[in-house]
């Protein structure tokens, strides 16, 4: 029997999860025992009465910063150094999520992300435990439990099973690095506008070559950063 994906998640706020996740095919799957979550809460490793788990920042400034030696002591509980899933911290100044970075985590093991809160977390902790710093937008959240949310189910939709048809995931945005081709259903013609009459005509050949031609002009239009990088441009 296989070992099911394993998503550990450290924040501060546990009952955040498995929210969104619990649903639809995240949530099926996760019935299912597809995959596995657990969500732990850093302030059982805080310190004092209050299990106290930041600090004021070193040299000043607005804010609290999340201690090493109390998230690093979370993490440690949760994901033993043998552990061989990555551990992902979800922050704004992170490398970019990628489709690409994405197969590669559903392809794994599973994931231990950290949930940052306050104005970040000791750099320290992050070198000494090996974080890898991930970001799904150039935007800033209140913390990283969305973030995680956003990239626990890009990778539990491709565990194989948790989508109906290997092709949903083989044929949308992002894969081949060009943006997914338009989709219609019936109605035939709704408010004067027509479903392409290209779809219907049974050509197969020709439906393929309509949708890698939208894909392309989409991309085109929308993400020439994309097509730059496909020819090599970066």
């Amino acid at each position: 029997m296989t070992t099911p994906w394993r998503a550990t998640i450290l924040t501060l706020y546990p009952e955040m999860f498995p929210g969104p996740l619990g649903l639809s095919l995240s949530g099926d799957a996760l019935a299912r025992g597809a995959w596995t979550l657990e969500a732990r809460n850093i302030r059982d490793h805080g310190l004092g009465r209050h299990r106290a788990v930041d600090d004021t920042p070193a040299g000043g400034g607005a804010g609290m910063v999340l201690r090493c030696d109390v998230l690093a002591a979370a993490i440690d509980a949760a994901a033993p150094a043998e552990d061989p899933r990555p551990r992902l911290l979800m922050s704004p100044r992170g490398r970019p999520l990628t489709q690409e970075r994405v197969r590669t985590l559903s392809d794994g093991p599973g994931l231990v992300v950290v949930c940052g809160r306050f104005e970040g977390v000791d750099e320290r902790v992050i070198a000494g435990r090996g974080l890898e710093e991930v970001s799904i937008g150039d935007y800033v959240l209140s913390g990283g439990e969305l973030a995680a949310l956003v990239v626990i189910d890009a990778c539990v939709r491709l565990i194989p099973g948790v989508m109906g048809k290997v092709a949903s995931g083989e044929e949308e945005s992002f894969e081949g690095g060009l943006l997914e081709y338009p989709h219609y259903t019936r109605p035939r013609e709704w408010e004067g506008r027509a479903i392409p009459e290209i779809l219907t005509g049974g050509n197969h050949a020709a439906i393929a070559r309509w949708r890698a031609e939208e894909s392309l002009r989409l991309t085109r239009e929308r993400r020439p950063d994309l097509i730059a990088r496909r020819d090599g441009g970066g």
